[in-house]
């Protein structure tokens, strides 16, 4: 398994078969899980929280770090999943639409390696 076998709908399952298997889904209100996922971005950002950028950008060079940054990044992504779940929202909806909308506020053009 991996990121060109699996399907979006795929993940959605599987993380709606774990919520459903523990009856969880009278937690997952969405302002819950909305918090639960600010929770887990903090937890995501610890691991970088004193590094220079540099050592940011090297962080994969260290197995365990990398290990644990990517465990925060699937917990991210299952709150993720699951306020999608909840909300009925379909994630490539959203997300293209969402690429279209930053496409006009940041036009190549203007914003060809830079940031203003």
């Amino acid at each position: 398994m991996n990121d060109k076998s699996t399907t979006v709908f795929e993940l959605r399952e599987l993380v709606r078969q774990f919520v459903n298997d523990r009856e969880w889904e009278k937690f997952h209100a969405p302002k819950n899980l909305s918090m639960a996922l600010a929770i887990e971005a903090a937890e995501l950002m610890e691991h970088f929280q004193w590094l220079s950028v540099e050592e940011s950008r090297s962080i994969d060079a260290d197995r365990a770090k990398l290990d644990a940054v990517g465990e925060e990044l699937a917990d991210i992504f299952c709150y993720t999943l699951a306020l999608a779940n909840t909300l009925g929202l379909d994630v490539t909806e959203i997300m293209h639409a969402k690429m279209k909308k930053n496409e006009m506020k940041y036009p190549v053009e203007k914003y060809r390696g830079k940031f203003e």
